[in-house]
């Protein structure tokens, strides 16, 4: 008898512990991005004050400058703008059902490539009936209440070899309570329920059997072991050994069967029917079990053997209504969908089939007995096109997980019992179902459906996207503006300008336009294709080389627009307070503009395709226009900031030198857009390379 961590639970949990959480995505990138803008602004900040000192500039002043440039250069809202956002996304998915249990778990979600989908109880309503029984070598069908062999309607209890299944069905199982049984009520697993129900609808008085037989010992299904017995002594000292479990396994111990009511051996015929039998039932998506039992002298010392064969019986787990349509969706996402499940691989294959796992290619199906036995190059290298993994262990889940993490993927897990423990944990994103089985799966899982749909899912992948977008755009956002200031500073310095902006300008551009706007961009509605697209690699950079290069163009577009009403000042009023005060509020008004640009990468002010409204930023940015302008006319701020008074001409010179760079950057933006419409060529999600001829690969299993 085993105990603790070597029963089949300890196992479990132990695997549980073993398992580790990978750092989310964002957590990386934004740790990338600190240190990035640390070293830049260090860099930046120490050349500003050595030109200035160069071109004659007071160190003091020098030095009150590089640090008021080091405290604008790194967007200190970031943090602020991030964790604002994660938390609005959770309690929006709240709303939807869906309870985040990590944080990062939010943004972790936008980037699911694999979805990683255990069948029983997720695709699955986990309700089982049976529906076929093959009785020897005869087929029975379920009609009702009624039981019907070679076209007549039978009493299966005045049968010998029926009546035997049905008893073996009604005890070979491990279910304590009885009590309640005669009111259809049943405390075991789905699976167990279903054969005492047919079992109760054959005639079988399933209480008075157990009281007549009880249990004496139970050997439980394991890895190694693919089937349950459980052992009832008899009047002459025997025992009766029942036994159900894969139907091959089970048949591989039997020497006899029942043909016409009478014992008779096995033979090689026999075998092939009930092995093509065993094909046709899992080819309807049917899960197949084999039903033996025996009469031993002891109970359970020696090793099974000699058992007579009885039977195949056949259920039905009925999908859950939209599941094909539902993994439809995922592909269109751009996510892979692969199912994980215990059945057999026929069975897995005709429920595959049923739910398009491989969007409309060739099904490729591998048999999880044979994990242990590859190479793991091997593995890794199958791992990437196959769509189901069938006769799956909870240790065979976790492998799975990990091995498709290895190739780079970001992969999600759904599960609901103890056995997707490990797995749960291990998957960047591990989904429990409301209706889970066990805490060990909600305490393990990052997310859980509290509805216990997985079209719950879709809304949580869309908010990710959404959510992890919109801390992209917030950073584009902050990133660009800041480096605008960075331009204008070190080339006004470079350029014998003197100081271009004082400390307190700089500041106060940091204040007014870094914060609101930010956030506000932080609140975006999701864009229109969000769900049309194709995930995010889990090792993408939130700021990429092509957005760092947009930014550098951007903030190259803002600071000559800047420099140009200094121009204007320069002209006209010559070199102090008054040209810098235009470039001071044309750079802060064309900062606040720039907001609006940052709001998609994709869509321009120019698309025939607008964007959502978003209240949110339009009070951001109206709200800090209206601060600026009060900067300029209360005569006590004004004088704080170092700035003066402003005319009409000048200010129109400031809202055309604001605007220009969005215009620059709109059509800009919007000539790419055109070109990638040009040259595009639709790409499909789905890896091609077949691993097997999958119709051959569920007949040889």
């Amino acid at each position: 008898v085993a105990i603790g961590i070597n029963t089949e639970i300890g196992k479990i949990q132990s695997l549980v512990g073993a398992a580790r959480p990978p750092e989310t995505p964002m957590q990386i990138q934004l740790k990338k991005i600190g240190t990035q803008l640390a070293v830049v602004s260090s860099i930046v900040c120490a050349s500003v004050f050595f030109i200035g000192l160069l071109r004659g500039q007071s160190f003091l002043q020098m030095l009150k400058s590089s640090i008021s440039l080091a405290v604008a250069a790194v967007p200190e809202g970031l943090p602020t703008v991030a964790t604002t956002t994660l938390a609005l996304g959770i309690r929006k998915m709240h709303q939807h059902k869906v309870a985040i249990r990590q944080l990062n778990a939010v943004e972790t979600l936008g980037s699911v490539q694999v979805f990683c989908l255990d069948k029983t109880g997720t695709l699955t309503l986990n309700k089982m009936s049976v529906v076929a029984v093959h009785l020897g070598v005869q087929p029975v069908v379920i009609s009702g209440t009624q039981f019907v062999l070679n076209a007549k309607v039978i009493d299966p209890l005045r049968r010998r070899d029926f009546k035997q299944f049905l008893q073996v069905l009604a005890l070979c199982n491990e279910i304590e309570d009885l009590s309640r049984i005669n009111n259809d009520v049943f405390s075991g697993s789905p699976t167990e329920n279903a054969l005492l129900e047919v079992a109760i609808k054959a005639g079988v008085d399933v209480k008075t059997l157990h009281q007549k037989h009880p249990r004496s010992k139970i050997e439980f299904r394991s890895e190694d072991r693919p089937y349950m017995s459980t052992y009832h002594p008899l009047k002459d000292g025997k025992h009766l050994v029942a036994v159900k479990g894969s139907p091959l396994e089970v048949l591989q111990l039997c020497q006899h069967y029942f043909k016409g009511g009478r014992r008779s051996r096995l033979n090689d015929e026999v075998v092939q029917s009930i092995m093509n039998a065993n094909e046709r039932m899992a080819g309807d998506a049917l899960r197949v079990l084999g039903v033996a039992f025996a009469e031993q002298d002891d109970d359970g010392q020696n090793a099974i053997a000699d058992l007579t064969w009885l039977g195949l019986v056949g259920m039905i787990d009925p999908l859950r209504t939209g599941m094909p349509d539902l993994i439809d969706v995922f592909h269109q996402a751009g996510i892979r969908t692969v199912m994980i499940t215990g059945d057999q691989s026929a069975t897995a294959y005709a429920i595959g089939k049923q739910l398009n796992l491989s969007n409309n290619r060739p099904l490729q199906i591998l048999d999880s007995t044979r994990l242990d036995k590859l190479d793991p190059v091997l593995l890794q290298g199958l791992i990437e096109n196959v769509h189901i993994f069938a006769r799956v262990s909870p240790a065979h889940k976790l492998e799975i997980v990990q091995a498709l993490q290895k190739s780079g993927k970001a992969v999600a897990m759904t599960g609901d019992g103890i056995n997707d423990g490990p797995a749960l944990k291990a998957a960047d994103i591990g989904v429990a179902m409301g209706g889970a089985e066990t805490d060990i799966a909600r305490s393990v899982s990052d997310v859980v459906l509290e509805d216990d749909n997985l079209h719950t899912m879709v809304t949580a992948v869309h908010e990710g996207r959404a959510i992890y977008n919109n801390i992209r755009k917030s950073i584009h956002y902050l990133i660009s503006t800041n480096l605008s200031e960075i331009e204008v500073m070190l080339a006004g310095v470079s350029m014998g300008m003197g100081q271009p902006l004082s400390p307190m300008q700089l500041l106060w551009i940091n204040l007014v336009s870094d914060i609101f706007p930010g956030l506000a961009l932080s609140m975006e509605p999701p864009e229109p294709d969000l769900m049309q697209r194709p995930p995010r690699g889990r090792d993408e950079h939130i700021i990429r080389r092509q957005d760092l290069m947009r930014m550098l163009r951007e903030s190259a577009f803002i600071t000559a627009g800047s420099f140009a009403s200094y121009a204007y000042g320069y002209l006209r009023y010559g070199a102090g307070p008054k040209a810098n005060t235009l470039l001071f509020n044309s750079l802060t008004l064309a900062q606040l503009i720039h907001a609006y640009s940052c709001r998609s990468d994709h869509y321009s002010i120019f698309s025939k395709e607008k964007l959502p409204r978003n209240p949110s930023l339009l009070m951001a940015t109206g709200g800090s226009v209206a601060l600026q302008v009060a900067a300029m006319t209360i005569p006590q701020l004004r004088k704080f900031l170092g700035s003066t008074t402003i005319g009409m001409a000048d200010s129109v010179v400031i809202a055309a030198s604001a605007a220009a760079p969005i215009l620059c950057n709109e059509l800009v933006k919007e000539a790419g857009a055109r070109k990638r419409l040009k040259t595009h060529i639709p790409q499909d999600m789905q890896n091609t390379t077949d691993i097997s001829d999958a119709e051959n690969e569920h007949t040889n299993n």
